[in-house]
């Protein structure tokens, strides 16, 4: 019974397989098979039929494991026997197993009345891919490879409409020999340049644009040599703040350009207070983003290649429009203009409901979720709050989170710290619940703001409090602000992010412009060795 067998293994590579078929014998060449029919003088044991199989694994001819024939069997109605010669010459006999079927479909034709079927040479699939992307034919691939084989005037190359070509008849074990010894010549290959020219004129093109590039590439430059700027945000402001920076250039014109957009004198508020007046958020963002832009032309004038140098810039909340200014995103003069929206529409939600924000220090075996969720069931049960908002809105370092929330979730937390082993907590001069949901009403008027102005690309790397990562060229600036409002500050991951470095490598240095040395400290917290490059500029 013949067996039929899947298109992808019709041919053997790098061999001649002849067979006799009523008195014709079917030939191919190129690593191709076609028209075989092989019959065997073995019996139909099954024991027989595995030494058949074991010798055509050893002699690396006819692999079962290859061709996976479906229904391989011997076909005991044949007593014919074929010779097969292999690239060594030697002439041996195989079993009948129709190697091919008429069609693709796995149909087959009895061996008994002799029909056995011209089927058409198969090249690899692979090398058929790649002829089709080359837009080579089959015909003309195969027309090179035989155009210098001795053979070409006994085995004439295919047509393209038709890949089937008659086969002499071979009845002596001489002509077999001339058989052989005429394939056995290995044919001329053409050069890869003629073949597959598309594929060498890329690779051309590749190792040209890659020298280029090695030329032209920029120097490594040492870490210690560049530096990372740090603006801080609310809650680092101080009465008399910006005294140590008016002498220095620009900075007046800073202030009376502020001035004008706020519309009050903000430099005498942060000179003179009162402190009441400057921890509100109306005053106190402006107040601490000016004062850190001022910090900058002092760095300017003291430590130019700090800035000519800076690699990465950050800011702490309201910081971040600091180093938005600073990156050339936006200008100075909307920048005061956004801030004094935010602070306006944050100071609105602050009033809006009583709240708070408050530093716990934890152990490693603090329960602050724990505290976290009691403070909720609290305010719900014993205060009558619905939806109350008790959530961490820093993460800071790994022992230090500032929570936000209703007040009376703080004071919770606050009176009862020992019962779930917090260590100690510190309330923030601040007037409202910054970066929670409490903070949702005044997400609008923001965005709306920053829908009419015009956003640069930046010039360098800025790390968003959203994500710990940098913002890149297509960030919606609208909405990432917007959400910076509701969302926590990942000032932790921040700092991960931006001084991530192998061992024993050498870091960049830090500067941190503005008020305080909050950030200083943060980094400390983090990064010890990164610490050791730390610089305050002193306003």
């Amino acid at each position: 019974m013949a067996a039929s067998v899947r298109p992808q293994y019709r041919r053997i590579l790098g061999q001649v397989a002849v067979g006799r078929c009523n008195g014709q014998v079917s030939s191919s060449r190129s690593g191709v098979v076609k028209n075989v029919s092989l019959r065997t003088h073995f019996s139909s044991s099954r024991s027989n039929f595995a030494d058949w199989r074991c010798r055509s694994r050893s002699s690396g001819f006819l692999s079962w494991n290859r061709w996976r024939l479906e229904k391989g069997r011997y076909n005991e109605g044949h007593n014919q026997q074929s010779t097969v010669i292999d690239r060594r010459g030697t002439v041996g006999l195989c079993p009948s197993i129709r190697l091919f079927s008429s069609s693709h479909n796995g149909d087959s034709n009895s061996g008994d009345n002799g029909d056995y079927p011209q089927d058409i040479r198969v090249l690899p699939r692979r090398l058929v891919k790649r002829l089709k992307k080359q837009g080579i034919s089959e015909a003309e691939f195969l027309t090179k490879i035989n155009a210098n084989s001795k053979s070409s005037d006994m085995f004439p190359p295919p047509s393209e409409t038709d890949f089937r070509s008659a086969a002499p008849v071979v009845d002596s074990k001489e002509e077999l020999e001339s058989l052989l010894k005429l394939t056995s010549v290995v044919p001329k290959f053409v050069s890869e340049a003629d073949s597959f020219p598309s594929d060498t004129a890329k690779y051309q093109d590749w190792k040209k644009q890659n020298s280029e590039r090695t030329s032209k590439s920029v120097p490594k430059v040492s870490p210690s040599t560049t530096s990372i700027v740090l603006f801080p945000g609310q809650g680092s402001q101080f009465i008399g703040m910006s005294k140590q920076l008016l002498h220095f250039p620009g900075v007046h014109d800073l202030f009376e350009e502020a001035s004008s957009l706020l519309g009050y004198d903000l430099l005498e508020i942060c000179l003179a207070g009162p402190k009441s007046e400057l921890d509100k958020t109306i005053y106190c963002q402006p107040a601490v983003m000016i004062t850190s832009l001022a910090a900058i032309e002092k760095l300017r004038e003291e430590h130019p290649k700090a800035v000519e140098n800076c690699v990465a810039t950050a800011g702490f909340s309201v910081g971040e429009f600091s180093a938005l200014v600073f990156s050339g995103v936006i200008s100075f003069p909307d920048a005061v203009k956004l801030v004094k929206v935010r602070a306006e529409a944050m100071q609105r939600a602050s009033e809006t409901v009583s709240s708070g924000m408050l530093t716990v220090f934890l152990a490693h075996d603090s329960d602050l979720k724990g505290a976290m969720r009691m403070a909720k069931e609290y305010c719900q049960t014993r205060r009558g709050i619905n939806e109350p908002v008790c959530n961490v809105a820093n993460f800071l370092f790994p022992e230090c989170k500032v929570i936000a929330g209703h007040a009376e979730a703080l004071e919770f937390i606050s009176t009862n710290a020992k019962e779930f082993r917090i260590l100690r907590t510190k309330r923030l001069p601040v007037s409202g619940a910054f970066h929670t949901q409490l903070m949702a009403s005044a997400r609008r008027p923001l965005e709306q703001a920053l829908q009419g102005m015009k956003i640069g690309k930046p010039k360098l790397p800025i790390y968003s409090n959203v994500t710990g990562q940098p913002y890149h060229a297509k960030t919606n600036f609208a909405h990432m602000l917007g959400e910076q409002l509701v969302k926590p500050v990942r000032w932790e991951q921040t700092m991960h992010a931006l001084y991530q470095r192998p061992q024993g490598s050498e870091f960049p240095h830090t500067y941190e412009v503005g008020p305080g040395k909050q950030m200083g400290t943060l980094l400390k917290q983090v990064n010890l060795q990164a610490h050791k490059q730390y610089h305050d500029v002193r306003v």
